[in-house]
């Protein structure tokens, strides 16, 4: 029985990893399995499979590239050879830690000549140290989860495993065949070159761990909603733009984009509100329409047209916010913050925004701009969907298109770390501005201004949007920071958005129900699945 129970682990490896090593676990807990047998059949299986998918890539893989029409790309897989040659221990060791990030490296140390005795060593330290991590945890909590999954130990787990089988094939076949071409391809595996553009899958899990210690470390999952007692959760999820930005204009006109909030029953209503909105603020064509509960820059769209502005009504009926546009054309967030206790506040973080431009040769079409540019082929599938009626339009030569109008990273808007920026005149006139503010402690503003030096000296810039506990300092996603470095960034940040809660509800706030706040992020998914493309 041992044997076979060994046997089955090792070869279940080759499947779902980290599946067999949460199964054997079990068994350790149950004590249907001994530690040498559950260790060793885990770790070789792990351990074997790691090597096969180098082994392909580097044999196999490699081979077809050498063979086929993209070797013109030689060059750029030499320059990534030396990339991989100089971050490879760490990026190996670290996707062991990220589930899905495994398989797309070890396939590249494979493609890229990755020493094989470099590669067994790397990758069986970290399996060894994974395999005994996973089966700790749990043998130590697999019990309760062992009686609790008795009761499906037939058909119910069998069905339950074939199905998440079947979605990820089923995910990895649409993603991988959709649109194909050798371009695409050469842009797909460069992605994971940049970190910045690795999907929130991947890059979050560590981030979320942090979370959960700091939850236990300050005593409460939910104490990130205390920490701007005055906002919704904090701003966590569910807050209303338009009431930060009513407060906003209330105390502080000078700095801040006038706005108001559409809302009604039906698509008259609510045009009959826009209308109201525009004429008692005097907007002019272009304006901004953006739902008033949203996140990453989704729904944001400059209104150029009162056709444009009724289709947006149409597609959804959330509340939206109607906004003056302001031109910039700079556009900076700021991350700031303030314990109760103090008397002044601080600058954590400033990122410059930067909106790439595509500028025509008179010859190349839109789409191959995007995808020849070094930069935007990274992320052409959303320029794409955002243009694509234009995609085959060529453009005159030096003229210029906006790729994006939003200034969000995941809407393809560039980011630079803006510290250069930040000035003890530009601290202490936001600072001003955060202390009219009720219940207000840490998150960023979006801001807007036409010159640097009026920025620096905290004077003639337009605050555009407000963002609470659940912002970031986004100046983590300038490309020349190291993935450790924006790692030590957010930790550093969450770590402030959990003490200032932990202030506040020792003086007497409540932080929000955890049933409340996963009631608002159904709403706020189900709301979104409406909201129109971003400009």
């Amino acid at each position: 029985m041992p044997l076979w129970k060994a046997a089955g682990f090792f070869f279940a490896t080759f499947i779902l990893e980290d599946a067999a090593a949460v199964g054997a676990g079990l068994l350790l807990a149950t004590g249907a399995i001994s530690w040498p047998v559950a260790f060793a059949s885990c770790f070789l299986g792990i351990w074997t499979g790691d090597a096969g998918l180098y082994a392909l890539a580097r044999y196999a893989g490699r081979g077809w590239f050498e063979r086929s029409s993209l070797r013109r790309f030689a060059a750029k897989v030499v320059r990534s050879e030396r990339w991989f040659a100089e971050r490879g221990t760490s990026i190996l060791i670290f996707s062991r830690l990220i589930p899905g990030a495994r398989l797309p490296t070890y396939l590249a140390a494979g493609f890229l000549r990755v020493p094989l005795p470099r590669f067994l060593l790397i990758t069986g330290f970290a399996s060894c140290i994974w395999t005994f991590v996973v089966l700790s945890l749990v043998q130590t909590f697999g019990a309760q989860l062992a009686d609790w999954l008795s009761a499906y130990k037939h058909g119910g787990l069998i069905l339950l495993g074939s199905g998440i089988v079947l979605f990820a094939t089923l995910q990895l076949l649409r993603r991988g065949l959709a649109g194909f071409d050798s371009r695409t391809l050469i842009a797909r595996i460069g992605r994971w070159r940049h970190w910045e553009f690795w999907p929130v899958w991947i890059f979050y899990p560590p981030v979320a761990i942090y979370c959960l210690w700091l939850a236990v470390k300050y005593r409460g999952l939910t104490l990130p909603t205390a920490a701007n007692p005055g906002i919704f959760s904090g701003g966590m999820v569910g807050e209303s733009k338009v009431a930060m930005l009513d407060e906003l204009s209330a105390s502080s006109p000078k700095f801040t984009a006038e706005a108001g909030l559409v809302m009604g029953n039906t698509f008259e209503e609510r045009l009959r509100a826009l209308d109201e909105i525009v004429t008692r603020l005097g907007l002019d064509y272009p304006y901004v329409l953006k739902p008033d509960f949203g996140q990453r820059g989704v729904g944001v769209k400059l209104i150029r047209t009162r056709d444009q502005a009724e289709a947006y009504l149409r597609q959804t009926s959330a509340p939206l916010v109607a906004q003056r546009y302001v031109p910039g054309p700079f556009e900076v967030g700021v991350f700031y913050y303030r314990f109760p206790h103090e008397p002044g506040g601080h600058v954590f973080a400033v990122t410059e925004k930067i909106f790439p431009v595509l500028t025509g040769d008179g010859q190349s079409t839109v789409s191959e701009l995007i995808r020849n540019d070094a930069r935007a082929r990274f992320v052409a599938g959303k320029y794409l969907q955002r243009f694509a009626g234009q995609r085959d339009t060529v453009l005159a030569r030096g003229e210029t298109l906006k790729l994006v109008e939003a200034g969000n990273h995941a809407q393809g808007c560039i980011f630079r770390d803006g510290m250069r920026l930040c000035t003890p005149a530009l601290t202490a006139r936001l600072d001003a501005i955060s202390r009219k503010l009720t219940g207000f402690y840490i998150g960023r503003y979006d801001i807007r201004f036409s010159s640097e030096d009026h920025l620096r000296a905290g004077k003639n810039f337009q605050i555009i949007e407000l963002n609470g506990a659940s912002s970031e300092a986004t100046s983590i996603y300038d490309s020349r920071n190291s993935l450790f470095a924006a790692y030590r960034t957010l930790f550093r940040q969450w770590e402030l958005v959990f003490a200032i809660g932990a202030a506040n509800r020792a003086a007497g706030v409540e932080p929000t129900e955890l049933s409340i706040v996963c009631k608002e992020w159904w709403k706020y998914w189900r709301l979104a699945a409406t909201y129109p493309l971003a400009d």
